[in-house]
């Protein structure tokens, strides 16, 4: 580990709200309860942030109704421009706002200042998507009138954010939902806080109005959800997080028929077949397995490698992965921080031991370290069956996982023998093949010889037990959008 700090880490917090944001300003909670953030490498306190409550989120909610009507009455172009200014501010002060991230949630500062610029790019792509909502006109077939069709804004709506993006989950449902004339709810994950609080401001200084954004940090998701979404105001519920949650969320939505976006648990393949560039799918396999450090639901969480290049692979990414500087994510040249909590990192450990003692190899890693911190090892663990335990859940976390197959009909088998379907990767140099394969894969997002999928411009999400809708793209504003139907004479 290192011990040079790249910046005070309580010299980024000045200035970051920690109360409640309710109409365009930061308040205490009801109750006056707050709760700590912490440092994930040093497990102590940070600061503390109000607690919210159910008594809160009907306050939130009513100013947010009071500002709804006018807000969809916002003019697109106005809309617009408060969502590039807000890109702009966030963009003048990237170094501040990776640094928060990183405090916060412990990676390395280098994934945090990707994680700014991705996050950031959600607001100005959809400041241009929000003068680019259209209808039609067509005359009836049976030639007895005309057909106009308008969108709407949905409604008010509540998103629901997980910790391991705390920036772009916010601004990938922010972006769109505002774009679109919506007034919107935000209940960040407990963990990580801070990002949404500060992105908050921001959106006020770049002239939001007040109530058009509320932000609710709690301690008690489950109680403060639920008095939400059992709203009948809510009409659309946007969540990011484990499957679990999000059937649960599904199931309270069904009562009111509200609009649900979900983005729920990945189980990424990644396929390398013997044409492949090994070099380049070492490359790719580690922008995969260790962004964020292995903390997204797109992260290669299988590697299924031909039996002819597996010694290859395998070798050469352990030799990658060893490079990697284990440590608090804002000390010098760290590239690999602490797990998230004692929780997170728990389920890796247990993850990595169940697989060796099912019969894997560990070829790097596979030990927690002592002292203070939440920190896993990079990790590499070869010789394990393609349906072995260990393949079947999200590792989440900087653990490789290395299995063989022989043909490609049991490469795509093995990739799809799962409930869930979010992304998929694959490398090879047979044109034919990429083709077949990508059509065979059973999930939203297929990578071809990429490591990194994800862009504002493309839909993100899922099939299977990975959710319902897409964020991002031309598609992404239309899950924020209701369609009405005018007949004309």
């Amino acid at each position: 580990m290192t011990d040079t700090i790249i910046a005070n880490p309580q010299t980024v917090l000045d200035g970051v709200p920690t109360g409640l944001w309710i109409n365009g300003e930061s308040v205490p909670s009801s109750s006056g309860a707050t709760f700590a953030v912490n440092d994930p490498a040093t497990e102590e306190s940070l600061v503390s942030v109000a607690d919210a409550g159910v008594d809160d989120a009907r306050q939130a909610l009513d100013t947010a109704v009071a500002a709804a009507d006018d807000w969809a009455a916002t003019p697109p172009r106005e809309r617009g421009e408060i969502l590039r200014r807000t890109f702009d501010l966030l963009t003048e002060r990237a170094d501040d706002i990776a640094m928060l991230m990183t405090i916060e949630l412990g990676r390395a500062l280098p994934d945090s200042q990707a994680e700014t610029k991705y996050g950031t790019e959600f607001l100005r792509w959809f400041a241009e998507e929000a003068v680019r909502i259209s209808g039609r006109f067509a005359n009836a077939p049976a030639g007895n009138g005309r057909i106009l069709v308008s969108h709407a804004p949905v409604g008010p709506s509540l998103a629901i954010t997980p910790w391991n993006f705390p920036l772009a989950m916010g601004t990938r449902k922010i972006g769109p939902a505002l774009a679109a004339g919506n007034v919107m709810l935000v209940k960040p994950a407990h963990e990580t806080p801070l990002t949404m609080l500060a992105l908050a401001a921001v959106f006020a200084e770049a002239g939001l109005p007040p109530g058009v954004l509320s932000v609710l940090p709690t301690s008690n998701a489950g109680d403060v959800s639920s008095a939400i979404i059992t709203d009948d105001r809510i009409r659309k519920i946007s969540f990011t997080g484990s499957t679990p949650v999000g059937r649960n969320l599904l199931a309270q939505a069904a009562d009111r028929v509200q609009r649900t976006s979900m983005e729920l648990g990945g189980n990424a393949p990644f396929l390398v077949f013997d044409d492949a560039d090994i070099d380049a799918a070492v490359e790719g396999a580690y922008l995969a397995k260790m962004r964020n450090g292995g903390e997204a639901c797109t992260a290669a969480n299988r590697f299924l490698v031909q039996s002819g290049v597996a010694e290859e692979f395998t070798a050469k990414l352990t030799e990658k992965m060893a490079a990697v500087r284990l440590g608090a994510g804002y000390e010098d040249g760290v590239t690999l921080g602490p797990l998230v909590s004692a929780k997170q990192r728990d389920k890796v450990a247990d993850a990595v031991d169940g697989a060796v003692a099912d019969g894997a190899r560990v070829r790097l890693g596979g030990k927690l370290p002592e002292g203070k911190g939440f920190f896993y090892p990079a990790t590499v663990l070869d010789q394990v069956d393609p349906y072995a335990p260990v393949t079947r859940d999200e590792i989440f976390g900087p653990v490789a996982v290395i299995s063989t197959f022989d043909s490609e009909a049991d490469a795509v088998k093995a990739a799809n023998s799962t409930e869930f379907g979010l992304a998929s990767y694959f490398y090879s140099r047979d044109l034919e093949r990429c083709m077949r394969v990508s059509a065979a894969l059973d999930s939203g997002m297929v990578g071809v010889n990429r490591g990194v999928i994800s862009d504002p411009a493309a839909p993100f999400g899922g099939v299977k037990q990975s959710g319902i809708g897409r964020e991002g793209g031309t598609e992404g504003i239309e899950e924020y959008l209701s369609v009405k139907y005018i007949a004309l004479t």
